[in-house]
């Protein structure tokens, strides 16, 4: 079989244009009390799925695609521990000490705040 290039399209369609032309002006004329009407109709529909039936087998008769790549796995992702960070608690050295404010009573219905120094 040869190859179709670009060159030999155009006779191509040429010539089966050539080949339906000679088949239609072969046929002599119908006519409605001949009984052929149904016949031409029928001719018709076989060509019509002929050239169906033809096209589904030269379209079946190309290579298969390829299949799907393979499923790869990814590596897993890398993860980044941090360290914590070391907290150096220092003793204390000493007491702490704070002043608060302590109600103190002057008598029995007067008071006054004083600041009071507490160490802990």
């Amino acid at each position: 079989m040869r190859a179709l290039t670009l060159n030999g399209l155009p006779r191509l369609g040429a010539g089966a244009a050539l080949v339906a032309a000679l088949f239609v002006t072969a046929a002599p004329q119908a006519q409605a009390r001949d009984n052929v009407g149904a016949a031409i109709l029928g001719g018709a529909a076989a060509g019509v799925l002929g050239g169906v039936a033809a096209g589904a087998i030269m379209n079946g008769a190309q290579a298969a695609p390829p299949p799907p790549p393979a499923y790869v796995v990814p590596p897993p992702r890398r993860v980044y521990v941090e360290e914590p960070e070391t907290v150096i608690v220092r003793p204390r050295r000493g007491p702490i000490c704070h002043f608060e404010r302590r109600k103190v009573w002057l008598d029995d219905e007067s008071f006054t705040y004083k600041r009071v120094e507490v160490c802990e």
